[in-house]
């Protein structure tokens, strides 16, 4: 998915405060972060990633993208090889490959919550339409639009997708997207967490108006958390990369975060430095300044 928001200044160096506490994990978003805008990882990137990997810090892929879409760095997994997809819905092992991923941990929407969501948007922004996100299915309502090269298992209704004798009551519920054809991005963002409250996560990664509803409390940083408290790792050794809203959370919660040159005036204004772009390889220039400075 699009995670591509407002351009700001990409000419300005990364800001990287010397700290004393050297980094034992890189947490990155990957479109609009680590990807290229042509879904590339640089070659740069690639010995950058290595490199941190070499020197015993750990990298995890932190992700709108369902598991299905990760082929785009399974040639660059090294040792643990997890990542963290689905805004926080799933944490996947990436071992095996492109299809042969293995779920390792699931953070899933409720039915009853997504039913609820989906109903209060409905009423808040009428007009809106639903694509349903499952650990392995992806369904659609008719209407829609093809935002996404794949083809739905189902065009059917949110509500008949989501009841509890739809057509994959048995498989969990990792998201919900909803797709207003005319609401501004951000205005559409603010009206879906009012109408929805506690009842779900609502964040946006895309440059449309273009939703994504997880369950309450599941966020890139919230799943980042519970991985990082397994290892042992405390907040304040991990560094963050992001460029959308729904890298806030996680870059709010890192000891070190960092805007890409790119990013959404929400994520400059939560993360703590600022880097180049994207296409400008800004993940790369920041890890390589870190093992400069902790190696």
């Amino acid at each position: 998915m699009r995670e591509n928001g407002p351009v700001t200044s990409a000419t300005r160096q990364p800001e990287t405060p010397a700290r004393a506490t050297p980094p034992r994990l890189i947490a990155t978003d990957l479109d609009g972060t680590l990807l290229r805008d042509d879904k590339s990882v640089s070659a740069r990137t690639v010995a950058a990633l290595a490199a941190a990997e070499e020197a015993g810090i750990a990298v995890f892929f932190v992700t709108g993208r369902p598991a299905r879409w990760m082929d785009v760095v399974s040639d660059h997994v090294h040792g643990h090889g997890l990542a963290i997809c689905g805004n926080g819905a799933a944490v996947v092992d990436l071992h095996g490959g492109p299809g042969a991923h293995r779920f390792v941990k699931v953070r899933e929407l409720a039915r009853e919550n997504a039913l609820d969501a989906v109903r209060l948007l409905r009423e808040a922004a009428p007009g809106t339409v639903y694509a349903i996100e499952q650990t392995y299915g992806f369904h659609q309502e008719p209407a829609y639009p093809k935002l996404h090269m794949e083809i739905p298992d189902h065009l059917l209704a949110a509500e008949d997708i989501l009841a509890v004798d739809g057509p994959s009551a048995g498989e969990p519920v990792l998201k919900i997207l909803a797709y207003h054809p005319d609401l501004d991005p951000d205005a559409f963002l603010t009206l879906a967490r009012l109408a929805v409250g506690d009842r779900a996560t609502v964040t946006r990664s895309s440059p449309s108006a273009l939703l994504e509803i997880s369950g309450p409390g599941v966020s890139k940083a919230s799943t980042l958390a519970l991985e990082c408290a397994e290892r042992g790792i405390s907040h304040e050794e991990v560094v963050a990369f992001g460029d959308m809203p729904n890298d806030v959370e996680m870059l709010t919660w890192a000891g070190q975060s960092f805007a890409m040159g790119n990013a959404h005036p929400a994520v400059i204004a939560a993360a703590s430095g600022r880097t180049v772009a994207n296409n400008e390889d800004g993940v790369a220039v920041v890890i390589e300044q870190l093992l400069a400075t902790h190696g």
